[in-house]
C-alpha cells in the first residue's frame, strides 16, 4: 500500500448521509480534506460544493476518479453502484471508503475484495458503529464478564411505514431491491449484524423467512431469522417495517448466564445492564459526526500511522448473512 501523507478525498454521491454523519468529519482530521464531489445532478452537486467549501465538482464519476488532486474516494451512492465505483477507483490506484452495506449482494462484495487484493489498494466500509463509545461500552461489558457466559442473542426491530413508502409512483430507492439489494432490511440490518459479528465472531449459519405484509412495495417488509456464530452461539432476529406505532422497537438483547445487556442500534437508548445487582443504565456520549472515529482510523491507516480493520474482508460476512436470510444464496 502506498502511504499518503495527505489524504485528499473525492466524494461520489452527496446525499443525506454526507451532510452531517460523515461529510464534515473528513475535514476534521489532520492531513485529510475533501477536494472534490460528484453527483449526476448538476444543481445538487454545485450547491453541495458551495455549502461545504469544496473546490471541485463533477457530474461524471470517471472524471472525479481521474482528478489528479484526488487520492482517495468516498462512495456514498445507493448499494447497486458500490462495486462499479469501488473497482474503478481501486484500478486507478485510489483507496476507497464505501457506505454500508458494502454492496447490493454478497457476490459484489467478493468482486470488490478480489480487485483490492489484486491491486493492493485498500477498501474500507462505513460500519462506523464499531468505533462509537456507545457500542464499545457494550463490548466492554461483555468482555469483562458482567453477564457471565453469553448464551443467546436476540434482535428485535419494528417501525411503522415512512410517509414516502405510500408513494407508489416514486418509491424510495431503499425499497427497490435492484438498487438497494432488498428492502429496509438490507439498509438497516447490516449495522446490527456487523456489530454482533465484530463482537462475537463470524456467523456461519443463517436461515430466514421473508414476507410482504403491508403491500406498499414489492420488497420484503417483514423478516424472521435464526443464525449461529462460529463459536456455536445461537441468535435470532425479527424485523418489521410496516408495524403499528405501538410495536415500535429497536432492541438487541445479549443474554448471559449471569445477566443480560439490552441496547439499541439506531435510537441510542441508555444501555441497560441487568445483573444480580439489579438494573443499571449507562449512556456513553457519541460525537456529533458519528462517522468521525472510523474516518479518523481510515485516514491514519492510509497515512501509515495505524491499522483500520473495518475493511472489505471484515464487512463481507454481513452481506453473506443478509443474502442467506433473504434466500438470495
Amino acid at each position: 500500500m502506498r502511504i499518503l501523507e495527505n489524504v485528499n478525498w473525492g466524494f461520489i454521491g452527496c446525499g443525506e448521509v454526507t451532510e452531517k454523519k460523515s461529510g464534515p468529519a473528513f475535514n476534521m482530521i489532520e492531513g485529510s480534506k475533501v477536494v472534490a464531489v460528484m453527483s449526476r445532478e448538476e444543481e445538487k452537486v454545485k450547491s453541495y460544493a458551495m455549502r461545504h467549501d469544496i473546490p471541485n465538482w463533477y457530474t461524471d464519476a470517471q472524471e472525479l476518479i481521474g482528478d489528479e488532486n484526488v487520492n482517495a474516494i468516498y462512495i456514498a451512492t445507493p448499494p447497486s453502484s458500490h462495486a462499479t465505483f469501488a473497482i474503478m477507483a481501486m484500478k486507478a490506484g485510489k483507496p476507497v471508503y464505501i457506505e454500508k452495506p458494502m454492496a447490493a449482494s454478497y457476490e459484489d462484495c467478493t468482486r470488490i475484495n478480489r480487485i483490492s487484493k489484486e491491486t493492493g489498494v485498500p477498501c474500507f466500509v462505513a460500519y462506523y458503529r464499531r468505533y462509537l463509545p456507545y457500542f464499545q461500552k457494550v463490548r466492554q461489558l461483555v468482555e469483562e464478564g458482567e453477564i457471565g457466559n453469553v448464551i443467546n442473542i436476540q434482535i428485535r426491530f419494528a417501525q411503522p411505514p415512512r410517509d414516502l413508502d405510500y408513494n407508489k409512483t416514486n418509491l424510495p430507492w431503499r425499497v427497490q431491491p435492484d438498487i438497494a439489494g432488498g428492502g429496509y432490511f438490507y439498509d438497516l440490518a447490516p449495522h446490527q449484524l456487523d456489530l454482533l459479528q465484530d463482537m462475537f465472531g463470524c456467523i456461519l449459519e443463517a436461515e430466514g423467512y421473508k414476507s410482504n405484509r403491508g403491500g406498499l412495495y414489492e420488497a420484503e417488509d417483514t423478516i424472521s431469522a435464526c443464525f449461529k456464530f462460529d463459536s456455536g452461539l445461537p441468535g435470532s432476529g425479527s424485523w418489521c417495517f410496516v408495524a403499528h406505532e405501538s410495536a415500535k422497537e429497536d432492541r438487541i438483547e445479549i443474554i448471559g448466564d449471569k445477566g443480560m445487556i439490552c441496547f439499541s442500534v439506531f435510537t441510542y437508548e441508555p444501555i441497560a445492564l441487568h445483573t444480580e445487582r439489579g438494573r443499571e443504565e449507562i449512556l456513553p456520549p457519541n460525537p456529533p459526526h458519528v462517522q468521525l472515529p472510523l474516518i479518523k482510523a481510515v485516514v491514519e491507516h492510509l497515512q501509515g500511522k495505524a491499522i483500520c480493520t473495518c475493511d472489505g474482508i471484515s464487512a463481507t460476512p454481513t452481506n453473506w448473512v443478509m443474502d442467506r436470510i433473504l434466500n438470495k444464496l
